[in-house]
């Protein structure tokens, strides 16, 4: 449900006009608050460990990716339950998608690099749906999982999926 812009203001420690004064509308707001959010995520979300085995980028992808689950989630759900016929905050989620799967390509290069190119786009899918950041709440709010039981779980379920790494 989106906020009023009254309640937007309060949060914010200012009047309703002075929302307005900075935004014509609550749909400017929202892109605006998407695109912020998006930023911080993005810079939360930065590449470590991908040199490694096997296993430490795994354990790395999973834990960069779980914390930033843990703070997106809310912000998330709301870009998804608010974008109704906003093509623009389509397109930022959209777009949070493909740089989850573009992070994943360049991450996990090695494992996809033996499967075909409809193998590895599949792959990447399912290794998607996995990360998910609707995956991370189902594990930790549906299934009671600890951040570690949730972060363990991820980590087995791609070194699962994923192809054997070839030989160096």
């Amino acid at each position: 449900m989106l906020p009023t812009a009254a309640r937007v203001a309060d949060r914010a420690g200012y009047s309703v006009r002075s929302v307005f004064e900075r935004f014509p509308d609550l749909h400017s707001l929202q892109i605006a608050a998407a695109d912020y959010a998006i930023t911080q995520v993005v810079a939360m979300a930065a590449s470590r460990d991908i040199g490694g085995g096997r296993l430490e980028r795994i354990k790395s992808h999973v834990s960069t990716r779980a914390r930033t689950s843990e703070r997106w989630l809310p912000l998330w759900r709301a870009l998804i339950a608010n974008q109704g016929s906003s093509k623009e905050l389509k397109a930022r989620a959209q777009a949070m998608r493909e740089r989850v799967l573009s992070l994943m390509e360049h991450i996990y290069a090695p494992e996809l690099s033996a499967l075909s190119d409809v193998a590895r786009r599949h792959t990447l899918i399912a290794l998607e749906a996995i990360v998910d950041v609707e995956s991370w709440a189902r594990m930790r709010e549906y299934f009671g999982l600890s951040n570690e039981e949730a972060i363990a779980a991820w980590i087995q379920a791609i070194d699962r999926l994923l192809p054997p790494t070839p030989p160096a």
